[in-house]
């Protein structure tokens, strides 16, 4: 086995925080990886969607990827069972009597694969896909290859767990700076109405909400408007009504 190779498959699965980290690439490494390293012919990744449905997320051939996807499609193999159970499942003859997995097996072995070796991608009890190794011929694979597969799966699963946690961070950061955005711009027109129309600013923040409501547009868009126009017009308050409450958190 290529010491040096190993080594930087490592270091490269660990190394999802670059600023232009594309997770396909980052499977398909994972899979060409895997058959370099290890006694496959071919490999394979799926992965659970929001839903809990697998899908073919890479392959390192088109062999690989039609009998992940048939796997998939037809609800049997040794990747289903692996992703459900969380434990390694092992075919070591696709072609030999009393198999498991019939019509996965005829698909695999016509597609020119005998063994397959799947290895869950988890993290403590958070399972979210397999990694398959396939095989040409009949027979396991050794034990110092399923070790090195399955720290594999570990060490992709981590980054590819850490790569999702920092997407979601990121698009709460977002979130709440477009709050904050929002609010500013609301408070902006607040501002500009109660000057307009001589009222208090919980009464503007009432007329601002209620003119979004009628015209069915969104708060923010019309505070926008309103300030970034110099000709804005906009409907002026009821002549009795100039509130002074409370207004509903702005």
């Amino acid at each position: 086995m290529n010491s040096e190779l190993l080594s930087d498959t490592f270091v490269d699965l660990a190394d999802t925080m670059v600023a232009d980290f594309d997770v396909i690439d980052f499977l398909h490494m994972l899979t060409d990886r895997s058959v370099a390293l290890l006694a496959a012919s071919a490999a394979g990744v799926v992965l659970a969607d929001p839903r809990g449905q697998l899908r073919v997320a890479a392959a390192s051939s088109e062999a690989a990827s039609l009998v992940e996807l048939f796997q998939i499609q037809n609800d049997q193999g040794p990747c289903l069972d692996c992703f459900r159970t969380g434990q390694p499942v092992t075919a070591a003859d696709l072609a030999g009597p009393d198999e498991r997995w019939p019509r996965f097996a005829a698909a695999a072995v016509g597609a020119g694969f005998r063994t397959v070796e799947a290895r869950p991608m988890r993290l403590r009890d958070q399972v979210i896909g397999a990694l398959n190794l396939f095989r040409a011929e009949p027979g396991p694979f050794s034990d110092s290859d399923l070790r090195i597969a399955q720290a594999l799966a570990d060490v992709a699963t981590i980054g590819l767990l850490q790569e999702r946690h920092l997407r979601r961070s990121e698009t709460l950061a977002e979130q709440l700076q477009a709050a904050l955005n929002s609010r500013v711009i609301i408070e902006q027109a607040k501002g500009k109405l109660a000057e307009r129309f001589t009222i208090e600013m919980d009464g503007a923040f009432r007329l601002l909400r209620d003119h979004a409501r009628n015209t069915n547009q969104r708060l923010t868009d019309v505070a926008r408007e309103f300030v970034n126009s110099s000709t804005a017009d906009f409907p002026p308050p009821p002549a009795a009504s100039h509130p002074t409450g409370n207004s509903a958190g702005w």
